[in-house]
């Protein structure tokens, strides 16, 4: 026969009790210390590389509108070769492009069609158009070098806004500084300026996350100081478009890129029994201090400029 077991089944033990004269001690509560967020993952570029297509084929669009040999086969610049899509004379568009007619019909910036006529949209229609050859590749190698990287860290919808709302900008104090006789102005630059100043903006205002911060600050400023010097010292550049965007992205920078402060982790990634109470804020107060001030200058700089372009006005004796 067997013998029977009078001690206790694993499943009914009693926990073990503390025991004060042997030293034996409860086991801790874990530490409250936030687990770490997962990595952020990039967003995938497709925005950018968007705009770059559509630039392309709005130039392509805009050759054959041209229609160069229609008027002066024998003129036109690479004819044999291009056909219908042949370039001006070089005298007339050293750039490798169209007709200021052609640019002017499609939407290229004119300060008394847009004030006189009240076609605001040739503000925006602008920076989608190209002056040449040489002038659409120059934008775009900037773009994608410029743009692919800011799109994967803050995503589709943040830079496709920063782009058309700086592109606007410049625009706008384009308008405001051209006489009634200049040339029209055209293309993506403002915009460009725009994601430059973007990106001086987001330094500063998500300062406390960067590792060598001197370092990537002068950097910056000096690529920004060589582009701004380069329009200044181009003839027949519209410098005030690339002011004019610098500026608008400067300030939609602090709006549009914030980011949390470093040891900032989301709710979603703590888990349940951590102690919240010290949790850190997601962002300084430096941060919402700069995205009030910018978001109030930003409004009150295209509210202020569109009152002075629709009543006449014109900015003199600026120095670009």
């Amino acid at each position: 026969m067997g013998k029977s077991s009078s001690s206790p089944s694993p499943s009914s033990s009693p926990l073990p009790a503390s025991d004060i004269e042997k030293g034996t001690k409860m086991p801790r509560p874990a530490h409250h210390h936030f687990p770490p967020p997962p990595p952020p993952k990039q967003w995938f570029s497709w925005v950018i590389p968007l705009i770059f297509l559509a630039n392309i084929g709005l130039f392509v669009y805009t050759m054959y509108v041209n229609d160069c040999p229609r008027k002066k086969p024998k003129g036109c610049t690479l004819y044999p070769l291009l056909g219908r899509f042949s370039f001006q004379p070089l005298k007339e568009n050293p750039l490798l492009g169209p007709s200021v007619l052609t640019l002017e019909k499609l939407g290229g910036l004119e300060r008394k069609l847009v004030v006189d006529d009240a076609q605001g949209w040739r503000m925006i229609s602008c920076i989608w158009l190209h002056a040449g050859v040489l002038h659409l590749a120059t934008n775009m190698l900037s773009l994608m070098v410029v743009g692919i990287g800011l799109e994967q860290e803050f995503g589709f919808l943040k830079i496709a806004a920063l782009y058309v709302l700086s592109g606007f900008g410049g625009s706008l104090l384009s308008t405001l500084t051209i006489d009634e006789d200049s040339k029209i102005s055209v293309g993506a630059s403002g915009a460009l300026f725009g994601l430059l100043g973007a990106m001086l903006s987001e330094l500063i205002t998500n300062w406390t996350i960067y590792a060598n911060k001197c370092t990537a600050l002068f950097t910056l400023v000096i690529v920004v100081a060589i582009n701004l010097a380069v329009g200044l010292l181009i003839p027949h550049v519209d410098n005030s478009a690339h002011i004019g965007g610098f500026i608008s992205g400067f300030l939609l920078g602090f709006v549009l890129l914030i980011r949390p402060q470093f040891g900032y982790v989301s709710r979603r990634y703590i888990p349940d029994g951590y102690d919240v109470k010290h949790k850190k804020s997601k962002h300084k107060s430096y941060q919402y201090c700069l995205w009030v001030t910018a978001l109030i200058l930003l409004v009150a700089g295209y509210a202020s400029g569109l009152a002075k372009l629709f009543n006449g006005q014109v900015l003199k004796n600026v120095p670009f």
